[in-house]
């Protein structure tokens, strides 16, 4: 992450096999009545230890075939470091969102034991693998101890 000015690293929270939301399913092409297994992948980066963004990560089974089944091993190693080193992976549109405290992505993202405030920023992305859809959608955490004034 290119805007952290100390140290950035990745805190693995979940992953895990799964299922895809339903407004997931659809952004990804999936259909619900025979909606199939995804990896799922939920991470904060942290600069300097602080918490800056919560990440998910949903690969639908069929994505995770030839290269891409290293993404699941990644472990601590930044997602986007893969993504945007292959030549051959292509990002859809960004969409952006305000979220508010009942939208499931803010509960996910929500910090234990600090104040949230009524609205966190977030924007997912389809990226392309070849013809294989994974989807990433991040939330900006709010700032924890940074400078005041």
């Amino acid at each position: 992450m290119r805007a952290c000015p100390g140290h950035m690293r990745v805190e693995v929270l979940r992953e895990v096999w799964g299922r895809a939301d339903a407004g997931e399913a659809v952004t990804l092409g999936m259909h619900r009545n025979r909606q199939s297994r995804v990896w799922l992948r939920e991470v904060r980066l942290l600069c300097d230890e602080q918490p800056w963004v919560y990440a998910r990560t949903v690969i639908p089974v069929h994505t995770l075939t030839g290269p891409a089944r290293c993404l699941l091993h990644l472990g601590s190693r930044p997602l986007g470091a893969v993504l945007f080193a292959d030549p051959m992976v292509v990002r859809g549109g960004v969409e952006v969102a305000r979220l508010q405290p009942h939208h499931r992505l803010y509960q996910r993202a929500a910090l234990p034991s600090v104040a949230m405030p009524a609205i966190l920023w977030g924007r997912r992305s389809v990226f392309w693998i070849g013809n294989r859809p994974l989807l990433v959608a991040e939330v900006f955490l709010p700032a924890q101890n940074g400078p005041t004034g």
